[in-house]
């Protein structure tokens, strides 16, 4: 078998806008499933610069799984971007010091917790993804959608702020994917399978 390496950084002959996004991801807070690709019209550098307000001190996780499919531009924002807005201010005294420091004794600003996108997801050229959203396996988020809210598994989203457009199969064969998991497989079990996987014949899959 002549199996695509998933620690390859760039995964294309001759063609670096496009990497294996794992490979390059330093800070321990973005978590990325492997064969997942990160495809940039400059440089892939760029998708750590688009995941924004991303402060160790906050915690808060991006996690990714495996098998998907981010398009350049694609932005997370994060849980620092987050002001108060029950206050009569949302303007953020504290983090300039000096007699401002104590502003936020007694007070947290707002998190949503991490972000969680899921197996097999394609998010679009655009598209932003706001702090504390999941996205459901095998979802598709349309280019420049802003992805406000949880995303159900293999549905299509779309608009500002998205909205579902259409679910990608019907109810029972949603399910039967989920339960199948293929990306949990072997990769040799994936590859042998790679026909079906690109099919639109589940019975034959499952058997």
């Amino acid at each position: 078998m002549k199996i695509p390496d998933a620690n390859s950084i760039f995964p294309l002959k001759h063609y670096d806008n496009l990497c294996y996004l794992k490979n390059i991801i330093k800070s321990p807070n973005i978590k990325v499933g492997d064969y997942t690709y990160y495809d940039d019209f400059e440089d892939v550098q760029n998708f750590v610069k688009n995941v924004k307000y991303h402060f160790d001190f906050i915690g808060d996780k991006l996690i990714i799984g495996k098998f998907c499919m981010i398009a350049s531009g694609a932005t997370f924002i994060m849980n620092g971007g987050n002001h108060l807005t029950e206050a009569i201010t949302t303007y953020p005294f504290a983090i300039f010091g000096g007699d401002w420091q104590n502003a936020m004794e007694g007070k947290s600003y707002p998190s949503k917790g991490d972000t969680i996108i899921g197996n097999d997801v394609w998010i679009g050229h655009d598209a932003t993804i706001m702090p504390g959203v999941t996205i459901g396996d095998g979802a598709i988020i349309a280019t420049k959608s802003v992805v406000t809210k949880n995303v159900a598994a293999y549905s299509i989203v779309g608009g500002n702020p998205a909205k579902e457009i259409r679910k990608r199969f019907d109810e029972e064969k949603i399910q039967q994917l989920l339960n199948l998991q293929w990306w949990n497989w072997s990769i040799e079990k994936i590859t042998k399978n790679v026909k079906l996987l690109t099919g639109n014949d589940l019975s034959e899959l499952i058997e």
